[in-house]
Formats: structure tokens, C-alpha cells, sequence
């Protein structure tokens, strides 16, 4: 059953912990290991969480380059709660504290599923280039 809408809340930078996140991200990501995300969330532009009530059902991550680009990283809402638009507002209340604290920039990379999504949220396709550390070059895009 989907939770109503109106009785998520959010929170911006609160306290989460590592067997909290570590079992959202469990029941979201199928090739999740469990991690310490501590030292992620100290370095972090902020963080943004949704609850039901008490449980975590979403949770999205904003790095930065501690200037003028920032990054969103780990969109996650628990399959029980997809497709309520709780995706969209993480997205949107990270957006706005992201630019709150002087960011220019807001990047997100994300699998091709995920365009409409990211569409709807705001962002626009740009050329980019990643490298994956664990052997070969996933994309590589030159002028």
C-alpha cells in the first residue's frame, strides 16, 4: 500500500545512521553492501531524508567541490514508496538548499532509465566524461 503523500515529511541534514541507511539502501539497490556512510555525510553539502512516519524511506546526498559545484549522488526511495513523487521533492528540497549555500552548479549522473525522471526534476543533458576506477572507461566523450 502507498503511503499518502501528505504524511511524508522531510528533513534536511538530520541524523541518520548507518544501520538505517544501510537497510533503505538494501531494500532499494539489490547489489547493496552494507557501508559506513558517516564519513560521506560529514563531508557533505547537505543531505535530505523522508520519512513515514518514523521509518526512512528516501534519502538523496549532495557533495561539493566546497565552491561552486555540487553534486547529487544516491537518490533513493524504498520500493514500497516509489511513484508518490517522493523522488522528486528529495530532489527539489537538495536542489534548493544546494543553491541556498551559493552553489552554481548542481550535476547528477544517472542510468538512461532514470532520464525522464532527472528531466522532470529540472536537469538538462550535458557533455561528460567518466572513468571507472575498477578497469575500463565507462564513458568517454571528447569534442
Amino acid at each position: 500500500m502507498l503511503p499518502a503523500v501528505n504524511r511524508i515529511s522531510y528533513r534536511a541534514k538530520p541524523a541518520a545512521s548507518n544501520a538505517v541507511l544501510n537497510r533503505l539502501f538494501k531494500a532499494s539497490w539489490p547489489n547493496h553492501r552494507a557501508r559506513d556512510f558517516q564519513p560521506m555525510l560529514r563531508r557533505s553539502l547537505t543531505h535530505v531524508c523522508a520519512y513515514d512516519a518514523r521509518r526512512l524511506v528516501g534519502f538523496v546526498n549532495v557533495a561539493w567541490d566546497g565552491d561552486k559545484h555540487a553534486f547529487l549522488l544516491d537518490t533513493t526511495v524504498h520500493p514500497s514508496t516509489r511513484r508518490c513523487g517522493i523522488g522528486s521533492e528529495l530532489v527539489r528540497r537538495a536542489a534548493e538548499l544546494t543553491k541556498q549555500a551559493g552553489a552554481e552548479w548542481l550535476h547528477v549522473d544517472f542510468e538512461a532509465e532514470l532520464t525522464h525522471f532527472y528531466r522532470v526534476c529540472g536537469f538538462r543533458s550535458t557533455r561528460a566524461g567518466l572513468i571507472h576506477f575498477s578497469g575500463a572507461i565507462i564513458q568517454r566523450r571528447a569534442k
